[in-house]
Order: structure tokens, then C-alpha cells, then sequence
């Protein structure tokens, strides 16, 4: 049997108006409630999959610094040279 195909059931509570309408979006869309939870869970997965690549983007041009145009600094004493 396949990861994918490996399933574990949960308890979820859900406040009783939220369950009216997730039964009305589901019954509209086909779908059950199970199937909608799971996409929104394997959404959110993929963000957060998307999220930390780019924080570890970010990360490393912040660790390697940006080019900024300017010439740079020979020495600090340079700098209050009048």
C-alpha cells in the first residue's frame, strides 16, 4: 500500500453552524466533508512548503548581502578624514 493511499481517520469538533454550511459546500461541490478538509489541509501543507523555501531564500541573500551600488569602505578612518 502507497503513502498517498494511507488513511487515518480523526475526530474533528466543529461549532454546529460551521458544520451546516461546510455539509451545504460540500453537498453543492459534490464533494463530502472529508474531502474538503483534507484539500484544505494539503493547501495549507503546500504554503507552508512554499513558505519556508522562500524564507530560506531570503535568508541566505540577507547572509550574503546586497549590492547596493556603492564603492565600499578601505578603512573606518577614512570615513571621518577631513
Amino acid at each position: 500500500m502507497s503513502k498517498e493511499n494511507t488513511k487515518q481517520n480523526v475526530t474533528v469538533a466543529i461549532d454546529k453552524q460551521l458544520l451546516k454550511r461546510a455539509r451545504a459546500l460540500a453537498a453543492s461541490r459534490g464533494a463530502s466533508i472529508s474531502s474538503l478538509l483534507a484539500d484544505g489541509l494539503r493547501r495549507l501543507d503546500e504554503q507552508a512548503a512554499i513558505y519556508e523555501q522562500a524564507k530560506v531564500r531570503a535568508l541566505a541573500l540577507l547572509g550574503n548581502g546586497l549590492h547596493l551600488g556603492g564603492t565600499g569602505v578601505k578603512d573606518r578612518d577614512s570615513l571621518h578624514e577631513r
